[in-house]
């Protein structure tokens, strides 16, 4: 039976209903701490939410909230927040010819090597996405 979980919504345990048992009772999982399972914790990990859709071929939306991993190594083909002359990317990543380049997703911007030195720099990556609408 449903039980009123004082936030205008029902919990659903399981337990007590009519007929057969269901199979899939084991399966129940109990609520979901997104905070957990995003490691959102860990000091180096930030929400950042997309503002732009110029990775939308990546599946990454406007509204949709990316974890930045500060913490990560860069990885080749991974999408990343850079900072770019005191502007801020979310762009892919690339590891050629010895050195990382950002390669921003639309076509409008030639790949652009990280350089510390000329202000380009990977602030962190990306770990995770969560959408909010669907």
């Amino acid at each position: 039976m449903a039980s009123n979980s004082g936030k205008g919504g029902a919990d659903y345990d399981g337990g007590r209903t009519t007929g057969f048992a269901s199979p899939a009772g084991d399966a129940i999982e109990g609520p979901i701490d997104l905070g957990e399972v995003l490691d959102l914790r860990r000091p180096h990990r930030y929400p950042v939410r997309v503002l732009g859709d110029a990775l939308r071929e990546r599946g990454i939306h406007p509204g949709d909230i990316l974890i930045a991993d500060a913490a990560a190594p860069p990885a080749d083909g991974r999408v990343c927040i850079a900072m770019v002359h005191g502007d801020v990317w979310v762009c892919q990543i690339a590891y050629k010819r010895g050195q990382w380049w950002l390669r921003p997703a639309s076509g409008a911007r030639e790949p652009l090597p990280v350089v510390a030195e000329d202000d380009i720099e990977v602030w962190a990556v990306v770990a995770a996405l969560v959408r909010t609408e669907v």
